[in-house]
């Protein structure tokens, strides 16, 4: 038997981090318990993963080295009663929670060891980015078990100041929208000029796709790439001008910028 890795809800983001650490063999799934009040999605869990499923979540963390609490923002006040004063002092639990900050989890918690991960979705498809932070009292040896799962989901940063979350939640962690929202522009706007909704689509998510792997494989700088692709007097500056006229800069500046203060509005 490897780690005991109990988790507080069993939803899409839990399933994500179990498959990722199921599929690394980081601990076998005999050894991973959720805490889950559908009966279906329990029934789910065990079919699929062959794991433990409680409706009670201490018996959930009952033994775990890591705790990982993936509950929605709203749900805390019911899971911090069940749990605050009752997990072992090895026990580290590690929040997925959007806006709990550090002294909301220790002190709803009353447990000191705790460890604050901001995903995102495209971690469901093992090609996120996370930024994550920890209390004091966590050990190295939990911030290592932490990092193995979390490389798991795609790519992790840790982050010193938890100040930095805030900043990630709104450059990584609601950046997946923003990227949609511009793909479903660029899609529409290729039906627009008269592509069947399909091909423009092809078009669209290749082109976004193979754009981000030119700028993380080359190395180079996004205004270089983006001025090997302009011609003099040609189709590309004069789309890039109107992107100026229409305030595309200071549009995303504005959206991250209103991001960030809604997270740490939330933070408390």
């Amino acid at each position: 038997m490897g780690m005991k890795i109990a988790f507080i809800g069993g939803g899409v983001m839990a399933e994500a981090i179990i498959g990722g650490i199921v599929d690394a063999g980081i601990t076998p799934a005999g050894s991973i318990s959720v805490g889950e009040p559908v009966e279906s999605r329990r029934q789910y869990l065990e079919d699929t993963y062959g794991l433990t499923t409680h409706v009670d979540n201490l018996e959930a963390v009952d033994g775990a080295s890591l705790t990982v609490l993936a509950v929605k923002p709203q749900s805390l006040p019911h899971v911090f009663p069940q749990l605050a004063g009752k997990l072992s002092e090895d026990n580290t639990v590690l929040s997925i929670v959007a806006g709990a900050n550090m002294t909301t989890l220790t002190s709803g918690l009353a447990h000191d060891a705790v460890i604050r991960v901001m995903p995102n979705t495209p971690a469901q498809i093992g090609a996120g980015m996370t930024m994550w932070t920890s209390s004091d009292s966590v050990s190295e040896a939990a911030k290592d078990a932490t990092r193995s799962i979390l490389r798991t989901l795609g790519e992790e940063v840790y982050a010193h100041d938890e100040g930095m979350i805030d900043m990630a939640t709104a450059l990584s962690a609601s950046g997946p929208a923003y990227v949609f929202l511009f793909i479903e522009a660029l899609i529409d706007a290729g039906v627009y000029l008269g592509l069947a909704r399909d091909v423009s689509r092809q078009l669209a998510l290749q082109t976004v796709l193979g754009s981000t792997q030119l700028v993380k494989d080359s190395g180079k700088h996004p205004a270089e790439l983006k001025d090997m692709v302009t011609s003099p007097g040609g189709t590309t500056i004069e789309a890039l001008k109107a992107f100026e006229d229409g305030g595309f800069r200071a549009a995303v500046f504005g959206a991250v910028s209103a991001a960030y203060e809604k997270s740490r509005a939330l933070g408390g």
